[in-house]
């Protein structure tokens, strides 16, 4: 999402060259999580302070980027990104931007469920499965069994 070209591979995206950033799609119930408890998860597993950069992958379809639905999504992200930027949650600045949602490219079939289909292999063990690991432990209380 969020990029120029019309159209979009998995492997397009990955190259650099449409502009577009490679995402997680999230379709919610409110009833069960609010978007701010999104938003919790959302920072706590990425590292929202480096530009264009989520560990060692780089590149600008790496971008820390809340793509939002409405204009309450759009304010609650950015009121939450100026309660921890205040805060000083990071010891660096927060550079997630906050835009509109635009046209998702989902990933081809063999990029779908990719960590449960490659969950043996080295990226997944060792940049993955720390961020679930993480992510069980922080908010054990909203993931159903």
């Amino acid at each position: 999402m969020g990029g120029h070209a019309d159209q979009a591979t998995y492997r397009q995206v990955c190259g650099g060259d449409t502009g577009h950033v490679e995402i997680v799609r999230i379709t919610f119930d409110p009833d069960q999580i609010n978007y701010r408890e999104l938003l919790d998860v959302f920072f706590a597993v990425h590292d929202p302070t480096t530009m264009n950069r989520q560990g060692n992958d780089a590149g600008e379809q790496y971008r820390s980027v809340i793509f939002y639905t409405d204009e309450e999504q759009q304010r609650i992200a950015e009121d939450v990104i100026a309660e921890m930027t205040a805060a000083k949650v990071f010891p660096d600045p927060i550079v997630t931007a906050v835009e509109p949602a635009e046209e998702f490219h989902p990933a081809e079939g063999y990029h779908q469920n990719y960590y449960n289909e490659n969950s043996r292999q080295p990226y997944c063990m060792f940049v993955i499965s720390p961020k679930l690991a993480k992510l069980e432990k922080k908010f054990a209380e909203k993931l159903r069994a």
